[in-house]
């Protein structure tokens, strides 16, 4: 019997696996460290120890091994008793007992029994697949020339002895300008991109309306009188374009349209070109209004594309 196996799978689940009758396993959790000398990481971990006065029988191994051999309690029992018996003979012919991933066991001068755990096997699941690295020495010294050429183009309000004093000051003065500039490089790309998206579906938009000018300049000999549109009010950004009409008449008459096929239409203004826009439906949400934009291609509209605008 493997004792040694079913030990090594149990310290995965539990703190304290007792060996009735010879001693016990202990596992306590360690923090991540660094090895101040060799600038080596260790991920956080079980420390494992032995304590040869826990000896009570609290039937955890003994029902795992029942349970994995698939014999009866009082056969597992039997057969671990067996195996402490061996143990302690070897113990006291002077041998050392290895237990493999878990450690060696052996009698000091005084007859107490001495543990050394071993160092191949974390047995904390929350580190599984982690392991220890090492990484070069920060050398600060370095960049030291980086950072005065820095504050020499923008001075810092900082005396030079209060500089040696506090040498992460400039640090962050440098941090802070960084972080200005990123969040200025982010926001100005958010907004050129919003035009972008804009200026290439209004781009497509046009190419369709000049393969289907008809829809857009087609003028009604007998227009429909006026309507008067009760139209809930809409808001939000994001806005599913039907089409775009030259002629208004023609705009509204798209509206009551679409409003009669039960969508949220409405007229959102005049483009750049003099088109009279209209919507589907406008959304607070991105999201919201790209899945609205997919369905209404998929079931009526495939030139259907999304404008991202404030509307006054």
């Amino acid at each position: 019997m493997q004792l040694e196996t079913y030990i090594s799978d149990l310290l995965y689940r539990y703190e304290c696996v007792t060996i009735p009758g010879f001693g016990a396993f202990l596992s306590q959790h360690v923090s991540a460290t660094v090895h101040e000398s060799t600038n080596a990481f260790y991920p956080p971990k079980k420390r494992l120890s032995f304590n040869e006065q826990i000896q009570s029988n609290d039937g955890l191994l003994i029902r795992y091994i029942a349970d994995a051999e698939k014999i009866p309690f009082e056969s597992a029992s039997k057969k671990i008793a067996k195996q402490v018996k061996s143990l302690k003979t070897y113990l006291n012919e002077g041998e050392t007992l290895k237990f493999e991933n878990i450690g060696e066991l052996h009698l000091n001068d005084e007859g107490k029994i001495q543990f050394n755990p071993s160092l191949h096997l974390n047995y904390l699941t929350d580190s599984f697949g982690l392991s220890q690295f090492v990484s070069p020495k920060v050398t600060r010294e370095v960049y030291k020339t980086e950072v005065e050429t820095i504050e020499e183009d923008i001075p810092l309000l900082i005396t030079p002895e209060k500089r040696k004093s506090r040498p992460y000051f400039k640090y962050a003065a440098v941090a802070v300008i960084a972080l200005t500039l990123g969040g200025l490089g982010v926001s100005n790309y958010y907004i050129n991109s919003i035009e972008t998206h804009n200026e290439l579906a209004q781009e497509e938009a046009t190419e369709q309306l000049n393969t289907k000018i008809q829809e857009a300049t087609f003028v009604i000999s007998n227009p429909l009188p006026a309507a008067t549109l009760n139209v809930n009010k809409q808001s939000g950004n994001y806005h599913i374009v039907a089409g775009a009409f030259r002629v208004e008449d023609n705009c509204d008459k798209k509206v009551t349209q679409l409003i009669e096929q039960g969508y949220k239409a409405r007229k959102i203004g005049v483009n750049k070109y003099g088109l009279h826009q209209v919507a589907y439906s406008s959304h607070s949400d991105r999201l919201e209004a790209l899945n609205a934009l997919q369905s209404v291609r998929n079931s009526s509209n495939r030139d259907a594309w999304l404008l991202v605008k404030q509307l006054n």
